[in-house]
């Protein structure tokens, strides 16, 4: 794969990835039904994937399966949440409260893995927070705007908790392995309490469910793996950044989810925010990957 090719690729897979929200809003089926169904298109597409992909990995110990599957969790947890808040506010405070999560993973790093967390990164932390109060209207409970976005919010955290939690347990693991092993656990936890409701979802929810899973995840995935091949995880972080821009323009042009000038500006304060946590540099290893960079390599989880 070239350069080109693999920014290509790699914009396609943030393109991806913004269509998730539009996706869970388009379904009629509830958040539940929603999420298992996207584990189970995606361990499809990940069975596939791993049959045209060279495995890049070893096979997990017992101790890496545990994290995996608890990791399966996180993001079942995740993906809950986030398409709650998709329909409880819309696409666009959804995405912007996840995009939430590359302040989580700052202070939660700097908590878990005791590494010192430098005043810049307070200084982003910061910034986030201020653009989360202007993506709100008004900070009620009862409106569904603040709930949708504290739903976006919850889904930020638990992707940040992920994203460290792989970071932990996942090394050398093969990540379609990884992908597999977490999508299929989610699969396996949700089917008891939805399989019953299965036979009365839409048909038009399974085109919903099938792109979700195949190509918001299997195929976004695919991409992503590729694409590190040639790029940096630096780079592939920047670019991630801009699946809120995808998101939120695509969800104005289809349901006129119009933003206002307030969430405007806090959307551009907290994708800033995003970009340049991916271009600082720890003082230890100038080479080493920042926590949105981190988690840029198991976005592709998504």
């Amino acid at each position: 794969m070239t350069h080109r090719n693999a920014l290509l690729a790699i914009h396609l897979g943030a393109l991806m990835f913004g269509l998730s929200g539009v996706f869970g809003k388009l379904a009629a089926s509830t958040p539940l039904i929603i999420t298992l169904g996207r584990a189970g298109f995606a361990v499809v597409a990940l069975l596939l994937a791993a049959q045209m992909l060279p495995n890049k990995g070893t096979q997990p110990t017992a101790r890496q399966r545990f994290g995996l599957l608890l990791g399966g969790l996180l993001l079942g947890g995740h993906w809950l949440t986030f398409f709650l808040a998709v329909k409880v506010a819309g696409v666009g405070i959804a995405t912007l409260g996840f995009a939430s999560f590359p302040a989580f993973a700052i202070l939660l790093e700097g908590v878990l893995f005791r590494e010192r967390t430098r005043p810049v990164e307070f200084g982003l932390v910061a910034l986030v927070c201020v653009g989360l109060l202007l993506v709100t209207p008004q900070f009620d409970l009862g409106s569904q705007s603040t709930l949708g976005l504290l739903y976006g919010i919850v889904s930020g955290l638990m992707f940040a908790l992920l994203s460290l939690l792989n970071r932990a347990v996942t090394r050398d693991v093969d990540p379609v392995q990884a992908a597999l092993w977490q999508n299929g656990t989610i699969l396996l936890c949700l089917l008891p309490f939805t399989w019953t409701s299965l036979p009365a979802v839409p048909a038009m929810d399974w085109l919903w469910l099938s792109l979700l899973g195949v190509f918001c995840t299997g195929l976004a995935h695919s991409l992503f793996v590729a694409s590190l091949k040639v790029l940096k995880a630096r780079t592939t972080a920047v670019i991630f950044a801009l699946e809120p821009v995808y998101g939120i323009t695509i969800a104005w042009w289809l349901f006129n989810e119009q933003p206002t000038a307030r969430m405007l500006v806090g959307g551009a304060l907290i994708i800033l925010a995003s970009v340049i946590t991916s271009r600082l540099k720890t003082p230890a290893v100038t080479n080493a990957a920042t926590p949105l960079a981190k988690a840029a390599q198991v976005r592709e989880l998504r």
